[in-house]
């Protein structure tokens, strides 16, 4: 019984054995076909980042430049696909004209007088290597823009005086030519050291400080009042010229009509003249009598009392005619 137990047990351990053996020998054939799938489906992996890392796109708006471990390569203006190595890094920048509208700010001018400012600038980045290796972004152009436009702000308003900025005389006024001056001033600074274009600067508003303001509306009103009484005294002397043309013209006038007048009155006497002494001839006893008609008709009325001798000539008429 013991050798049959025995065999029994030898019988079982050599069936456990070639199991094991029969189970190891499909192991060893799985495995090496799953580590292959897992290292191509790595590799697929890893080309698909590297492919995406290698494609960009440049649109027509930007600028790019590619760098390697912080060194620029090549610049890429131009638009469309294009292709780098995966390490490279890619850096866009916007080729857009941009506008910087900083605060007011007080300049003086060259006669001494304070004036606030408030300007614009319009630039756009036109060389990328240039504007990554000395500022590198918006904000840091922003900041140096600021610098060299004031820069030349301050020093053409220092030629310019008050009255060439703010006058009622268009002629007179210099702003144009100020923010050219600054516009050339400034760009060839930004230029070539920054890679900024300046392309306009533009004087927006002028105005006086607060403190400034009340002697700035005495002296405009003081002015408005000089320019008044100007306008006052040349139209009084225009009116003295005008006055003095009519009164001329009235005393000629006068004169002319008093000559008319005289020569009308001279023919009327005459010929009046001329009636009488025909009258007179005619009838001299008449022509007396009706002379005195006329003479009572001009000294007498109903209110008038005359005393007369007993022999007027008058009296005589009128006592006649009473009896």
């Amino acid at each position: 019984m013991t050798s049959q137990g025995h065999g029994h047990h030898h019988d079982h351990h050599d069936h456990h054995d070639e199991a094991h053996s029969h189970n190891g020998g499909d192991g060893h054939e799985h495995s090496p076909g799953r580590g292959t799938s897992w290292w191509r489906a790595g590799l697929a992996v890893l080309a698909i980042v590297a492919l995406a890392r290698s494609v960009f796109v440049v649109p027509e708006t930007e600028s790019a430049i590619v760098t390697r471990f912080g060194k620029p390569l090549r610049t890429v203006e131009a638009p469309g696909l294009r292709f780098k190595w995966p390490i490279d890094r890619r850096i866009r920048f916007d080729n857009r004209v941009l506008l910087y509208d900083p605060a007011p700010a007080e300049f003086l001018t060259q006669d001494k007088k304070n004036l606030v400012v408030d300007t614009a600038v319009v630039w756009r980045i036109a060389d990328p290597a240039r504007f990554l290796e000395t500022i590198g972004d918006i904000s840091g152009a922003e900041m140096r823009l600021h610098d060299v436009v004031w820069a030349g702000l301050a020093a053409a308003l220092g030629r310019t005086e008050l009255s060439q900025l703010v006058s009622t005389e268009p002629k007179k006024l210099r702003i144009e030519q100020v923010s050219a001056e600054v516009r050339e001033s400034a760009g060839a600074v930004s230029g070539p050291q920054l890679g900024v274009e300046i392309l306009e600067v533009q004087l927006t508003r002028l105005s006086f400080p607060e403190q400034n303001l009340e002697s700035v509306f005495a002296r405009m009103r003081a002015e408005r009042e000089r320019i008044a009484k100007e306008y006052r005294a040349q139209g009084e002397e225009q009116a003295m010229v005008i006055r003095a043309e009519a009164d001329r013209d009235r005393e000629l006038i006068l004169a002319a009509a008093y000559r008319e007048s005289e020569i009308l009155r001279g023919k009327g006497d005459a010929e009046a003249a001329g009636i009488y002494g025909d009258a007179y001839r005619q009838d001299p006893s008449l022509y007396r009598f009706l002379r005195t008609l006329e003479s009572y008709e001009s000294i007498l009325d109903d209110q008038t009392t005359v005393i007369l001798s007993a022999d007027s000539e008058l009296f005589s008429l009128l006592g006649g005619g009473s009896q």
